[in-house]
């Protein structure tokens, strides 16, 4: 089975997940019908980052990565992947909260946009 192809799937996908929770509001300006699954994308991405839980997607990858032979690793994906290019220092509780709140920021801002076009747009 191809295990490690798998698990490059897995860590592009999470990168994609990450990257619609963090900017999919832009896609709520042109499809509105975007908003629901958006949001719920942002629910839990700041969920998983404000209270510190697993997303399951890591020891999914972690599990084909050993299956492959190789070695899983410790943490995160955005502490294994994100991280050393953005951060040369570890994840720390402050930066992960920092980073939920970023994604919370920049949603409000986005959706504030969205509301004031649809509010332009009915008068």
């Amino acid at each position: 089975m191809p295990y490690p192809f798998l698990a490059d799937i897995v860590v592009i996908l999470h990168l994609l997940f990450i990257l619609f929770a963090t900017l999919g509001g832009f896609l709520v300006l042109k499809w509105p019908r975007w908003m629901s699954l958006h949001l719920s994308a942002v629910v839990w991405a700041v969920s998983v980052e404000c209270f510190g839980w697993g997303c399951p997607l890591t020891p999914l990858e972690n599990w084909l990565r050993t299956q492959a032979g190789g070695a899983g690793y410790e943490g995160g994906f955005i502490e294994h992947y994100i991280l050393p290019i953005i951060y040369p220092a570890k994840l720390t509780r402050d930066m992960q909260i920092g980073m939920g709140l970023f994604v919370v920021a920049i949603n409000f801002a986005i959706y504030g946009w969205v509301w004031r076009r649809s509010v332009k747009s009915r008068s």
